[in-house]
Formats: structure tokens, C-alpha cells, sequence
């Protein structure tokens, strides 16, 4: 199956490498920016597996040398096969840890989505200190964390929040927040210091380059109107310059609002679109092959419970690894790399032992 993956990733690779001297594609500056940035985004894990398979043939080469009549092409031979299979082993290594997540793991740009669930105004509350934990991380990651959308409850939490991430490594770590998370604290509003149960989920999605979703203007139907920015109403935006948009085939809906500028609101929206479309299709494609690995780690689904944050234990426990730590005040200031560096770790290991040895 990986091997599969690395393949097609070569072959798109080499494709994107053929276009990049396309006079056609030279010619369009959007699409050699959209061709050159994802042949950008391939050129590690592809010129790395180039260099596997090339290091295989010589394995293969010099098992033949070592069947030769002639001594001395026999000695050569064997003095060459360990250091090759070293390399070998080496690349192999390298290759799975850079696969570690699936064929999206590599994405330097991704959509999260936060939605408050059971608790009422504390879920809200709470999906808002998870949308701050994770902007705390991103800033000690440095990568660019952008707020596109807010839906303010009227104790200014979020029932609903979507947010742009854009860096090295990005999906690949929080792909793994995808899923149900569920707080124990005592609210604000408690005035009798009871603990309460409530919930958000998260959705971490990748964002495609634009030449992998075919999304064309007739394809979705585009609404603009007037929205207030902020907790109960205040800042109210005057002009139309708030985007939804509704996809025809799928009946998929996204709304974006930044201050004035409408331009950069139906920009934004059709970059949240094309990550939920390049998403629902995934998802769907591997419904239908009944996907020949499966682990819950990074599944996606967003009804599967992953987490618990109890506020009065200082405790977060993942439960999909059985990882209870008790710093959950370092995890809420943006220090979540213990978490997500368990995560990478164990379904790193659920690969390699999938995988089995390479003889």
C-alpha cells in the first residue's frame, strides 16, 4: 500500500517536473505558481524514494555479481551488499517517518474547524479556549494561524470557529485533533463550584493545491451580506461584505467574514471550500476501498471521542493511546507538542509493523 503511495507521488512529481518547461504552463502565471508549489511540496519525499528505488536496482545488480563464475566479481559483490542494504534501511526509514499520517501528511497548509457541542454556553467557551490553545501552538511552531470565521455565542465563546494554518509540518501534527474532545471544569456561571461535562469538535482538513480540486464559479452559488464581527453584535459591518457560499453537487456550505473586504472574504471561503470538497471526496474514496489500514489515529471522525481535558486534575488524556499527562495548564498555553509528538510516535509504529521487513 505505501509503496503504491510513494509511486503515484513519483509519478505526479515527474509530471510536475515535465510542466514546469511547458511553454503552455510558462505562459499562465497562476498555474505555474499552482504547478511549481506543489512540485515544491513533493520535491523531498519524491527525489527521496527516487533515490530508494535507484538504491534497490543496485541491490539487485550486484545479487547478480554475486552469482558471477568470476571470483573476483563475487568478492566485489559482497564486500558492496551491506553498505547497500545499510542505505537501503536507511532510506526506508527515512521514507516511512516522511509518510507517518498518509499520502496528505506533507501538506504545509491546512483548515481547522471548531464547533461547540453539548454544554450550551460552556461548550462555546470551551470550543473558544481551543481555538486560543491552538493559535498559542501554532505561534510557538511559527506558523501562521488565521482566523477566517467566527460565530460568537453571547458569552463571547465560539459556536463555531474556522481558522487557516499555514507552516512546515502543520497537517501532519494536527491532523490528529480531528475529533470529538470533551472538558470537566467548573464553569463560570456555577456558582455552587459543581463540575460540568461538556464538548467540541474539531475538524482538521488539508488544503489542496488548485490544481488537485476542479472547482469552477458555476460550480457553487455565492451570497454576500452583512455580518457583525464580535461577541453581541458590537462592530457591526455595515457593508455586504460577508461571503457564503453553497456547492450545488454536494450541498456543501461555507461563510467567511474579515472586516471589509469582500475580495478577501470569497477568496478565503473558496480556499475553505476547495479543503472541504478535496476532503469529502477522500473521504468517500476510501469508504470505497475499504481502506486496507485502519487506525483510529487521525480517522477524522468527528463523533469518535479522542480527548478529555479535566480542568480540576491538571489532567488531559488521549484516549485513542491511553496518554494521560498532568500539565493540562502547559497544554492550554500552546505547549501541546507532548501530545501530538505521542501521537506521531504510535502511529509511526502502527506503520512499521504493518509494513514488516523489506527481504
Amino acid at each position: 500500500m505505501i509503496r503504491k503511495t510513494l509511486d503515484d507521488k513519483l509519478e505526479r512529481f515527474e509530471l510536475l517536473e515535465r510542466q514546469l518547461g511547458d511553454p503552455e504552463v510558462l505562459s499562465n502565471s497562476s498555474k505555474m505558481a499552482a504547478v511549481a508549489r506543489e512540485h515544491g511540496s513533493l520535491a523531498k519525499l519524491a527525489t527521496k524514494y527516487r533515490r530508494f528505488r535507484d538504491v534497490l536496482k543496485e541491490i539487485e545488480d550486484v545479487r547478480e555479481m554475486a552469482t558471477s563464475a568470476d571470483a573476483e566479481e563475487r568478492e566485489l559483490a559482497d564486500a558492496e551488499l551491506p553498505q547497500l542494504i545499510e542505505t537501503r534501511e536507511q532510506l526506508w526509514s527515512e521514507l516511512l517517518d516522511m509518510t507517518v499520517g498518509g499520502e496528505d501528511a506533507n501538506r504545509d497548509r491546512c483548515v481547522m474547524e471548531i464547533r461547540a457541542g453539548t454544554g450550551g454556553d460552556e461548550a462555546a467557551l470551551f470550543a473558544r479556549d481551543l481555538a486560543e490553545m491552538y493559535q498559542r501552538y501554532c505561534d510557538l511552531k511559527g506558523w501562521k494561524f488565521t482566523l477566517l470565521d467566527i460565530s460568537p455565542s453571547d458569552m463571547g465563546g465560539y459556536k463555531e470557529a474556522t481558522a487557516s494554518i499555514e507552516g512546515e509540518g502543520c497537517y501532519r501534527s494536527l491532523q490528529y485533533e480531528s475529533g470529538g474532545h470533551r472538558v470537566q471544569r467548573v464553569p463560570e456561571t456555577e456558582a455552587k463550584g459543581r463540575v460540568h461535562t461538556s464538548a467540541a469538535t474539531v475538524a482538521v482538513l488539508p488544503e489542496p493545491e488548485d490544481v488537485e480540486v476542479d472547482l469552477k464559479p458555476a460550480d457553487y452559488e455565492v451570497e454576500r451580506y452583512c455580518a457583525s464581527s464580535g461577541a453581541g453584535g458590537q462592530h457591526v459591518n455595515k457593508t455586504a461584505s460577508a461571503v457564503r457560499l453553497i456547492h450545488h453537487e454536494t450541498g456543501i456550505v461555507v461563510k467567511c467574514i474579515d472586516e471589509r473586504s469582500q475580495h478577501k472574504n470569497l477568496a478565503r471561503a473558496v480556499r475553505i471550500l476547495k479543503s472541504r470538497l478535496y476532503d469529502f471526496y477522500r473521504q468517500r474514496d476510501a469508504q470505497a476501498r475499504a481502506q486496507e489500514r485502519k487506525t483510529l489515529i487521525g480517522s477524522g471522525d468527528r463523533s469518535q471521542r479522542i480527548r478529555t481535558y479535566n480542568f480540576p486534575d491538571n489532567r488531559i488524556t488521549d484516549h485513542r493511546i491511553n496518554l494521560t499527562l498532568y500539565q493540562l495548564d502547559r497544554v492550554m498555553a500552546g505547549d501541546l507538542t507532548p501530545v501530538t509528538d505521542a501521537l506521531i510516535d504510535y502511529d509511526r509504529q502502527q506503520l512499521r509493523d504493518s509494513m514488516g521487513d523489506l527481504d
